[in-house]
């Protein structure tokens, strides 16, 4: 085969693949054909190769789309967290969730403890994995989710918004009762709560404990409606009082002395 005619080739491949959505078989079929040749593959060993390639590259971008739709504030993982900083957190229980099986049970996660002690992390780190397994997931702060609805309301888009909440395979709501809400907000976040009971699974993290729950959802009532599908079949994982950040601060302050 004369080089002119393979450079033809290769650039016609090269057009074929775009216009049928196979950049990996387009930009991977010369080297694997340069291998396959050495090793004396077959032309099937060969096609193997060369789909299995451009698989692995259609995984690689659903789960980047995944993660980049999802919103996450940092990229944390599960294998970073540093459990023998968080004794009171099971590392084996952690794992198993991360295996995705509650998402299938529309099962909720709550994260509860004082700030600095890994909730955030660990939610994250949750959201990762589900990413990983081609899940559709979506992070937000209580404060981003209600102020967001309130804004479709005024928009007169409530409906399509919602919407687009519910169709979310995993739902993370960082730092519930950090900051009090208005009656209208406690509702829409009972709505997003209720609406994915017993169907989606969500994730919670919160400094306060159930008891606590009135002093940012006043409305008693609401408050209880909205604790009772929290809570039900619920993982509620405690993650202590002791701040992690606030110890590695002190560490660090002590090694420079």
């Amino acid at each position: 085969m004369s080089s002119p005619k393979a450079g033809l080739q290769a650039t016609a491949i090269q057009q074929q693949c775009k216009l049928l959505r196979l950049p990996a078989v387009g930009s991977q079929c010369a080297g694997l054909a340069e291998q396959a040749v050495k090793e004396k593959q077959s032309h099937l060993d060969y096609l193997e190769a060369l789909l299995a390639a451009e698989l692995e590259e259609r995984e690689r971008n659903t789960v980047a789309r995944r993660l980049r739709d999802a919103h996450l504030p940092r990229m944390k993982t599960l294998e970073e967290f540093d459990f023998a900083q968080s004794p009171k957190i099971s590392a084996a229980e952690i794992r198993a969730l991360a295996e995705g099986g509650y998402i299938e049970r529309a099962e909720p996660i709550l994260f509860i403890g004082d700030c600095g002690t890994g909730k955030t992390h660990l939610m994250t780190g949750l959201c990762v994995a589900a990413c990983r397994q081609k899940r559709r997931v979506r992070f937000t702060t209580t404060a981003g989710l209600v102020n967001e609805l309130v804004e479709a309301k005024h928009q007169l888009q409530l409906r399509r918004v919602m919407a687009r909440w519910s169709r979310y395979e995993l739902i993370a709501i960082d730092e519930v009762g950090y900051v009090p809400l208005a009656d209208l907000g406690a509702e829409f976040l009972f709505q997003v709560i209720a609406e994915r009971a017993e169907k989606a699974a969500v994730i919670m993290t919160t400094n306060l404990p159930f008891s606590e729950w009135t002093q940012v959802i006043p409305n008693a009532r609401l408050c209880k409606a909205l604790l009772d599908r929290v809570t039900d079949r619920a993982h509620i994982i405690g993650t202590g009082s002791d701040s992690y950040r606030f110890r590695r601060t002190l560490e660090k302050r002590k090694k420079k002395e």
